[in-house]
Parts: C-alpha cells; sequence; structure tokens
C-alpha cells in the first residue's frame, strides 16, 4: 500500500482508506464480523479509518472502537458531525454547542482520547461558518482532535471557509471529503481545483457509485431493485426509465475497458479517483470480507494515459451522470421562495 501526506498536516495515509458506513445495522451487523474486516484491512497496508457519528446511529463508530483496542496507535482515525443524532432540538448542525457535545459522545463510542480527523458531514446554512471553525480550532488546541476539514462542501463554501479562517485568525479546513467517481465527475470543474489551491487534502467517497458500478446493474438484464440502494432511489437505477440509459451505456463501456486491462469493473472504479492529483485517498465500503478482498486485489492497478483518455471518451471530464446519494443542496435550491419575488414585484411594469 502506498501513502500520501494528508493536505498540509504531516500525516501520512493510505491511498485506499476503509469507509465504515456498511458497519452497523444499515450494512453488516455482526459486529465480530465487522471487526475482523477491520483488522484484514489493517493487516494490509490501509491506516486510515473514516466512520461518522449518524452511521447506523453510532453503532459504526462502537464497532471500530472494538477493532481499534490496541492498534489505536496506528490508525488514522476519522469520524464526522452534522446529521441529526436522536429526537429533540439542537442534536445536529455544525454549531458550537452541538459540536463540542457530538465530539465528546463519538470519543465515548470510540473508546478513545483523541481523533485524528474530524470532519463537518454538510454544510448548514443556519450556521455562521466562523462558529463551525471557532469551535473546531478550540478542539485541536485542547488536544481532542489533531486536525478539521469538511465532506461534500461545494466550492464556494469552501473558498468562504478558508477565507473566514484568514480573516479571523482561526484554523482551517484541511481536507475535503467529496463524492467521486467514474460516473459522477462533476468535482473536477470546481471542488478539486479549489482543494488544491488551498493545499487541501482529499478523501473520495462512493467510488462504486453506490454500486451502480459493482458490476450488479448491466444494460439489457433485469435490475433487482428490491435489495441495497435500490431500495432506497430505485428511479436512478431502474433501466426502464429514460434518464437512466446513459448510465447503463456508459457502465457498459467501462465493463469493456476493464475487461481489456485485466481487472474487475469495481478495480477500475477504484483505481479512477486515485489518478486525479489532488486526491489524497479513495474510501472504500466493504459490508463483507469477500468485497474487501475482490476491491483490494485490484490495488497495483496503474491506469496508464491511454485508459484515462478513454474514460474521459466514455464520460466526460466534469460530467456527472451519476448524483451521489445525500449530496447537499443549497438553500437557494431547495427553498423556493428565495427565488420568487413577492407577486405584486414581479412585472417589469
Amino acid at each position: 500500500m502506498r501513502y500520501r501526506v494528508l493536505g498540509g498536516t504531516g500525516i501520512q495515509v493510505s491511498v485506499h482508506a476503509l469507509g465504515a458506513m456498511m458497519f452497523g445495522a444499515v450494512g453488516n451487523p455482526d459486529h465480530d464480523e465487522c471487526v475482523r474486516i477491520i483488522h484484514s484491512a489493517l493487516d494490509r497496508g490501509i491506516n486510515l479509518v473514516d466512520t461518522a457519528d449518524m452511521y447506523s446511529a453510532g453503532e459504526s463508530e462502537v464497532i471500530v472502537g472494538k477493532a481499534l483496542r490496541g492498534r489505536r496507535d496506528d490508525v488514522v482515525l476519522a469520524t464526522k458531525v452534522h446529521f441529526p443524532m436522536g429526537e429533540g432540538r439542537n442534536r445536529s448542525g455544525n454549531s458550537r454547542r452541538w459540536i463540542v457535545r457530538a465530539v465528546q459522545e463519538s470519543l465515548r463510542r470510540l473508546g478513545t482520547d483523541w481523533i485524528d480527523l474530524y470532519q463537518v458531514h454538510r454544510p448548514d446554512h443556519t450556521t455562521d461558518v466562523e462558529e463551525t471553525l471557532g469551535a473546531l480550532t478550540d478542539l485541536v488546541r485542547d488536544g481532542t482532535i489533531r486536525a478539521f476539514g469538511c465532506s461534500t462542501f461545494p466550492a464556494e463554501e469552501i473558498v468562504e471557509a478558508q477565507h473566514v479562517s484568514q480573516r479571523q485568525a482561526l484554523g482551517r479546513f484541511r481536507t475535503e471529503q467529496p463524492p467521486y467517481s467514474l460516473l459522477a465527475r462533476g468535482i473536477e470543474a470546481d471542488v478539486l481545483p479549489v482543494c488544491q489551491r488551498y493545499g487541501m487534502g482529499v478523501l473520495t467517497w462512493s467510488p462504486l457509485a453506490s454500486g451502480f458500478l459493482s458490476g450488479r446493474y448491466r444494460d439489457g438484464r433485469p435490475a433487482d431493485l428490491t435489495s441495497g440502494r435500490a431500495t432506497l432511489t430505485p428511479a436512478r437505477f431502474d433501466p426502464a426509465l429514460p434518464g437512466n440509459a446513459a448510465k447503463y451505456r456508459a457502465v457498459e463501456e467501462l465493463a469493456a475497458l476493464a475487461g481489456q486491462l485485466g481487472c474487475t469493473l469495481p478495480q477500475l472504479a477504484v483505481a479512477f479517483p486515485a489518478a486525479h492529483p489532488a486526491v489524497t485517498s479513495v474510501l472504500i465500503g466493504p459490508r463483507t470480507m469477500a468485497q474487501l478482498d475482490g476491491l483490494l486485489a485490484g490495488a497495483e492497478l496503474t491506469l496508464d494515459d491511454a485508459a484515462l483518455d478513454r474514460i474521459d471518451e466514455i464520460v466526460a471530464p466534469g460530467t456527472d451522470l451519476y448524483a451521489a446519494d445525500g449530496v447537499w443542496r443549497p438553500q437557494a435550491l431547495t427553498d423556493p421562495g428565495l427565488r420568487r419575488r413577492p407577486v405584486v414585484d414581479r412585472a417589469a411594469a
């Protein structure tokens, strides 16, 4: 396994990182098997484990904590804050009030005294970014966390946060964790160049496009929409819908390319993000040991210029054929009232 420096932190992390979203009730509820998967990943050179407080309502952090007992010093541990944790007000978001409480709860579940990388899972339009950065800066100063970053932030939010950090003499986001895959290349136009400009590390998620690049969904074959991610958003996977035709065509061409390269489609999918100069690590999120074995079997795959040129022909740079689940959308798009003047003020004359 090769290692790269995480932004300007000096922390060295493996090019493949282990995502823990599938450990727990949402994915694999067998704690012992999940621990074995984590240990196997560590034994094969992965040293970055990424989870979040909301994964299986905290169960993922508990499992990761079990797996890291006796191995904590050798692991770069990352987790996240933002999404609701239980009922009631003020148990979510990016406020100082919630961050300070949430990090303590994550430490308890993880069974550790510190977190190497604490990430803000999504933007929060109700909280000034200065408030968020101030809280995170204080956590670095008191030793609770070593560095902090953001996840799935649009380019303009990243830039704003960097400017606020400079103006207010606060710590800055050292990393960004965006979705990036063969079918979702939109971040190549803005997020990745911005991260390079500010020297941020990049940890990409969903290299298999929520399973679309797993080999499970192929053109001309019936698609099982009753299990896996397809149950959550069947319209994204249904081959009968005209809007999905381009995705299925691209998958067929990418599968053919994988065959020419002597690898599987998932191995091609995981190798692709790692080839971008802005990307530090690619998060893989296996649910089973077999899935981990299959992905790591392609760790030595090198995509030459000819292969990358062919990928560009299939899915043009900066193009999103597949929108990843859970991507944040600005309030300006989700709230119609912000896009519409009062009726009496809409006419030009």
